[in-house]
């Protein structure tokens, strides 16, 4: 179960009849990044009934399809994705098919849909695929003395009727992750420096801008309790 790709935890999200997020969707991070994805596209054809050369042109007779596989590992053992820090031994989950049923869930009919399961988009850093849970297989690997199944792998395959070489984030996950930061204000203690509070936030290398952004005359002499945003705009160059 190796996470060799430091990314964020992907996601299974839950997407209304529009294939738009909905508001009160279910959403799934997973224990552990997947190691691959596969991306498979087929079209839909047929030989001309009737057709007695063997060589004979296929016709195409609908839309063609892009499904996305992948597998994900969860562990009862490892960290629990959304599980509060600190949780007693009463509070984790100690059986993993807990864990692997809110993916299995996106198998089957939505609450508003009662005739078919609901779409889903999966994201994983930049990597975004609308579609729906086609199929779902769960292999249970180790358990334990009272025959509890601690490990599973979910390979999970996810179809759209269409074929599509775009898997870039959306519109949505782009505007969000380019959002302004928030500001960090700091109060500087007696004897501060805009280089040393820089530091202290992982911002050593900004120290310049940052001290040109507060109008900062003497980085090496601030007052206490001056006011410092430490994430401010950076100046065009």
């Amino acid at each position: 179960m190796p996470d060799p790709v430091k990314l964020a935890k992907a996601e299974l999200r839950e997407l209304d009849g529009h294939f738009k997020p909905a508001p009160k969707g279910a959403r799934v991070r997973v224990q552990f990044n997947p190691e691959t994805l596969k991306v498979s596209f087929a079209n839909q054809v047929k030989t001309p009934e009737g057709s007695q050369a063997e060589t004979a042109a296929l016709q195409f007779v609908g839309t063609g399809t892009t499904k996305l596989s992948l597998q994900l590992w969860f562990d009862v053992n490892a960290p629990q994705v959304d599980q509060p820090t600190g949780a007693s031994p009463a509070e984790r989950v100690t059986d993993v098919r807990r864990l692997t049923q809110n993916v299995a869930r996106f198998m089957m009919p939505s609450a508003k849909n009662k005739k078919a399961p609901p779409a889903v988009r999966f994201i994983w850093g930049t990597f975004v695929f609308d579609g729906v849970m086609e199929s779902l297989e769960e292999s249970l690997e180790l358990f334990s003395p009272d025959g509890r199944p601690l490990r599973a792998s979910v390979t999970v395959s996810l179809t759209q009727q269409r074929i599509t070489f775009s898997f870039f984030e959306t519109e949505e996950e782009k505007k969000k992750r380019q959002q302004k930061p928030p500001k960090q204000l700091t109060a500087a203690p007696a004897g501060a420096t805009v280089q040393g509070l820089a530091s202290s936030a992982g911002k050593g290398d900004d120290w310049q801008d940052i001290a040109a952004a507060n109008g900062v005359e003497n980085p090496r002499s601030l007052g206490e309790g001056q006011i410092i945003d430490l994430n401010p705009r950076k100046p065009r160059r």
